[in-house]
This record gives C-alpha cells, structure tokens and sequence, in this order.
C-alpha cells in the first residue's frame, strides 16, 4: 500500500505541475514585449514603465556582450587564431545570426519613438550600424595582440554612450521645441470670447 500512495501522488503532482505553471504565466510582468525582468533576454535591465528607446538601448549593450562572452569563450577553446578556423567560431556566428533577429522589435519600436526627431531617427540608425559594425568585428585581426584586442572590443560601449546620449539630447529638444511652439501658438490665438 505504501508504493500504491507514493505512485498516487507522484501522478497527482505531474499532473498539477502544468496548471501550477499555467497560473504563474499570466502574472509575469511584461517588458517590451517580453515577460520580465527575469525571463526578459533581449533588454534585461529595463523595467515595464521603461520607453521603447531605453529597452533598445539596453539590448544594444546587453546583446552585443552576449557576443562577446561568447567569443571570449571560443578564443579561450582555440586561442586567437584558431578560433576562426574551420567550424570553431560557429558558436559567435549563431550569436550574431540570433541577436540581429532579436533586436528587430525593439529597433522598430525606438525609431517610432525617436521619429519627433529627424536627428534622433538618425542616430538610432546611426547607433544601429555602430552594433552591427561591432559585432561584426568581434573577429580577432592577424597580428593583434590580447590587450589591442580587448582594448577594441571594448571602447564599443564608449561609441554607444556617446551615441545614446546624442539621440537623447536630439528627442529633449524636440520636446522642448514643441511646448514652446504649442505656447506661442496659442498666446497668439485670437480671443473667440463673445463680447
């Protein structure tokens, strides 16, 4: 009788198990589109009140070091030159082939945002390139020693910064252009008061 319990209740438990996961799923937080913050892999270190810039932003920075580790961990395999040889950099060309795909949305959704801005359009576009050129040159360069190579890999996060705080400076004024116009607009309204 006592294995007879014990298989009851194993089969009440797998049985449960799903229903158990079924009424949690609902009750993620969602964050750009994807449950969150901890099931969020695209922008991890945006909460749900973030903007479509500040998760875009967030997955440019988190996706690109993604790549990196993952090269990083193909270099120390095979060393520099032999992590491009024959299949050895599979690993960072599936990273890159992925985190393109996974970066479509949230790309899409800050040029949306940015559009009060030609200039911030611009940059976005402009921050997008810079991505795709970094992890693009992930790939270690004949003749590189370690310290220029992770000197390069690194000074990306210094561009990007510097473009972000370009495309948030271009989407303030806009913003501060189009109160004041809104304001002078309307002081310059004729009164309609009946007289």
């Amino acid at each position: 009788m006592p294995n007879l319990r014990a298989s009851v209740f194993l089969i009440a438990t797998a049985l449960a198990a799903p229903a158990a996961a079924q009424s949690y799923l609902p009750q993620a937080r969602m964050i750009g589109g994807n449950p969150g913050p901890q099931h969020n892999y695209v922008c991890p270190n945006v909460d749900a009140s973030g903007k479509a810039l500040d998760c875009y932003v967030d997955a440019v920075r988190h996706l690109y070091t993604m790549c990196r580790h993952v090269k990083s961990i193909e270099i120390i395999e095979h060393g520099y030159e032999g992590a491009e040889q024959g299949t050895n950099g599979a690993k960072s060309e599936y990273c890159i082939d992925k985190q393109k795909l996974n970066i479509t949305r949230p790309y899409q959704a800050a040029l949306r945002e940015a559009a009060v801005s030609k200039q911030a359009v611009n940059g976005v576009r402009a921050l997008h390139e810079l991505w795709n050129a970094a992890l693009t040159s992930l790939k270690w360069r004949p003749g590189e020693s370690d310290d220029e190579y992770k000197s390069r890999t690194a000074a990306v996060y210094a561009a990007i910064d510097e473009r972000v705080t370009a495309i948030r400076e271009y989407i303030a004024s806009a913003g501060s252009r189009s109160r004041t116009t809104g304001r002078t607009v309307a002081a310059s309204a004729p009164d309609k008061a009946p007289r």
